[in-house]
């Protein structure tokens, strides 16, 4: 049997770990950099395996969870999912209480072992966030609830904590699922839009935001991808502002006072070289910037020309 202190040295590594690819990478990583593992000791230790509750054979309770990114026609295969106070509902795996790696999740409760969160957005790209710790276990219902600390401080000594303040002192990270669908929406808008700014055609991955033709707290804001357009951060600056304005025919307008300016080349080219342009827009019909969404933003537009 493992003991404590081993148990939250090897957690402390795997969160210093993913602290340090979420730094560069952002919070949703990649199968492909998941599937290395991290180093501990000289020796490595893996983070993610097929099944969605993985244990690593350095420990003796799992230290993730995966949630698979939903298919486009059959969903996510278990109905994992959010309640009203954003606690994860997590599915056991099968039917059986006392299959092993429902047994785990178990034992991680009851010792307060935190876990780490793998939250599929799209096919091979996972939210990644910590500590997760089991809160409630329902056999009755074949699911447990999961919850994600809300303290953002990180201190990994490897030695064990105490109480449940000293876990979220030392692991801490924060995981809502407006958190969840921000990244979802932008990872769907730039695979529809082929990764490149709908007006400019800039392909710089880092450069380029999911926009929302309408925000997301006003009514039909829904993190949509026909609500989204993926633009660079200057013509997404820009369409927020009514600098710019994209008509229901998919075609630029740049507000008539900035037609006017004379200023340096962003100007010239960056802003008043696309009035008159079409966008680029996605090869599948259901994923184009929806023209009434559009038809309703363009009035804030012209309103301020």
């Amino acid at each position: 049997m493992v003991d404590v202190a081993h148990e939250h040295a090897v957690r402390a590594a795997a969160f210093r770990h993913l602290e340090g690819l979420c730094e560069i990478q952002g919070d949703v990583l990649p199968w492909s950099l998941l599937k290395i593992g991290f180093p501990f000791l000289g020796q490595r230790v893996h983070l993610v395996a097929q099944q969605g509750i993985f244990k690593p054979k350095e420990l003796d309770v799992p230290l993730a969870i995966r949630t698979t990114a939903p298919d486009a026609r059959r969903g996510r295969p278990y109905d994992d999912g959010f309640t009203d106070d954003n606690r994860i509902i997590y599915c056991y795996r099968g039917t059986d209480p006392h299959q092993w790696e429902n047994v785990g999740l178990r034992e991680a409760m009851r010792r307060h072992l935190p876990l780490v969160y793998f939250h599929g957005i799209v096919e091979g790209q996972y939210l990644t966030s910590w500590p997760l710790y089991v809160e409630a276990d329902a056999p009755g219902s074949l699911v447990f609830t999961l919850r994600i600390a809300q303290h953002l401080h990180f201190v990994a000594d490897g030695q064990a904590p105490t109480t449940e303040e000293d876990l979220e002192r030392r692991y801490g990270n924060i995981l809502t699922r407006r958190r969840l669908h921000q990244q979802a929406f932008r990872f769907r808008v730039m695979a529809a839009y082929r990764d490149q700014c709908a007006i400019c055609r800039l392909k710089h991955v880092l450069l380029l935001d999911a926009a929302h033709i309408i925000p997301d707290n006003e009514l039909r804001g829904e993190p949509l991808v026909a609500n989204g357009l993926a633009l660079c951060k200057i013509h997404h600056a820009a369409f927020d502002h009514n600098i710019i304005g994209i008509s229901p025919d998919y075609v630029v307008r740049v507000r008539e006072d900035i037609l006017k300016e004379e200023d340096g080349p962003m100007l010239k080219h960056g802003l008043v070289g696309a009035n008159g342009q079409s966008i680029c827009l996605p090869h599948r019909l259901d994923d184009r910037p929806d023209r009434d969404r559009l038809a309703q933003r363009f009035e804030k537009f012209k309103k301020a020309m």
